[in-house]
């Protein structure tokens, strides 16, 4: 999601990939999952953090292990928070009816499938078929390779997991020399080789498209077993795949949509979706704002300089600060005097180092914040900052101050918002959700 870490070795151009299906509309939706056992606040920010290569907060990596601990034995005696209202399916079985799950909307060209956040909202993982083959993949803004849990990997490495497997697929053909290696926030990382196959996204299909097959994965990827792999959403220029970058599957798939967009819809505890092809008004509330992207870097980027805390008024943080919009991250990292004004309107709320960030009172009526999107406002709402449960009295702020110059705005921001990703002329939509 990020400024990655690439290391990479030798790989061959991959034949050119063809989009099938021409002038569409594809949907992915997600619905709520009550397998849910309590968010980790510290190791969320820690994630962020290393992701974009920012430096670490001094006590942070204490607070982690803290935090750790205590979800653990919060698991062990079979407490768990926050359960909202969901559907009668739960966990794996969850995810495996949404990998079962199609619209039989060929005809009309639209493709439906469903999508489950894990943990309650912490990931999204969204059924993606490659070469026949259903996968439950995490959608990211922030990075640009689609990469799977493969046959090629351990027993150990792939118990509980749904692996795809190349030797199955009538499509796959192998890249002869090619390699990806990626390295995430918290440390996660998969490495491996390269081929092709046809990769169908509700509908959205694209014939020849770059999939990476990790020989190799970090333990964190292991335990999660919902998880079988990511697919990035950024621009292609992140690509880790060596010695050739390959496209991702939105660039690729773009000259088959109807509108060459994508968009989030990723309502809190209520069915949502990814959509490919166009800007259901249905979705949002008011008109929708499209700002200018800055594509340098590889991300959705934009200025973001000002900001309010509940009807206040407008504030300036720092000139010209930058901000990116990733489906990949939990929390939002704004810039410390955003961070320090809004907790400053929370009674007893604190920069607790040995919590690793802004806690606060857990029954706090938190305020809404502003955010300044390209120019123009956009609300985050303040029930939606209470993150996570420190200790019996304090919960863990969803918004934290960034240690860099660089704002990181994730799941918590896109729960009060529908954002659109426009790739024809590379520009950010926004809208608050109907």
């Amino acid at each position: 999601m990020k400024v990655l870490c690439f290391l990479g070795f030798i790989a061959l151009v991959a034949a050119s990939p063809a989009p099938i299906h021409k002038r569409g509309v594809y949907k992915v939706e997600r619905v709520p999952n009550p397998n849910y056992t309590g968010r980790n606040g510290p190791r969320a920010l820690l994630k962020t953090l290393r992701k974009y290569r920012m430096p670490i907060p001094d006590g942070l990596m204490d607070a982690v292990a803290k935090a750790d601990i205590e979800m653990i034995s919060r698991r062990q005696i079979g407490s768990s928070r926050v359960r909202r209202q969901a559907t009668n399916t739960t966990g794996a079985a969850a995810l495996a009816a949404a990998g079962n799950t199609t619209a039989g909307a060929a005809a009309t060209g639209v493709g439906l499938v469903t999508a489950t956040p894990e943990q309650n909202d912490v990931e999204y993982l969204s059924p993606v078929d490659i070469g026949g083959q259903t996968l439950n993949l995490d959608f990211d803004s922030g990075s640009s390779d689609l990469w799977v849990f493969s046959s090629q990997l351990s027993t150990a490495a792939t118990t509980g997991h749904t692996v795809y497997d190349p030797n199955k697929s009538q499509s796959f053909a192998l890249i002869q020399g090619a390699t990806f290696s990626i390295s995430y926030g918290d440390g996660s990382g998969a490495a491996g080789n390269v081929g092709t196959d046809t990769v169908n996204l509700g509908g959205a299909t694209v014939t020849k498209q770059a999939v990476e097959l990790a020989t190799a994965v970090s333990q964190s990827f292991v335990e999660d077993t919902n998880n079988n792999g990511l697919l990035g959403l950024a621009f292609s220029k992140l690509n880790t795949v060596k010695p050739a970058q390959q496209k991702t599957f939105f660039d690729n798939v773009m000259p088959s949509l109807a509108e060459p967009v994508f968009t989030a819809d990723l309502k809190k505890a209520a069915v949502g979706s990814y959509e490919f092809g166009r800007v259901d008004a249905a979705k949002f509330t008011g008109a929708m704002t499209f700002v200018p992207v800055n594509t340098t870097q590889g991300f959705w980027q934009f200025t973001s300089e000002k900001f309010a805390v509940g009807t206040g008024a407008v504030q300036t943080s720092v000139a010209g600060s930058q901000a990116i919009a990733d489906t990949g991250t939990t929390l939002i990292l704004a810039e410390p005097a955003v961070a320090r004004a809004y907790y400053a309107q929370v009674p007893n709320a604190v920069n607790d180092a040995q919590a690793g960030g802004f806690v606060f009172p857990c029954n706090s009526n938190l305020p809404d914040l502003m955010l300044d999107i390209g120019g123009t406002m956009a609300k985050v709402s303040g029930s939606d900052i209470n993150f996570a449960q420190v200790d019996a009295q304090n919960c863990f702020g969803g918004m934290q101050a960034t240690p860099a110059n660089l704002q990181i705005y994730g799941d918590i921001f896109f729960k009060s918002n529908f954002v659109a990703f426009n790739g024809g002329n590379s520009s950010l939509g926004f809208a608050p959700h109907a």
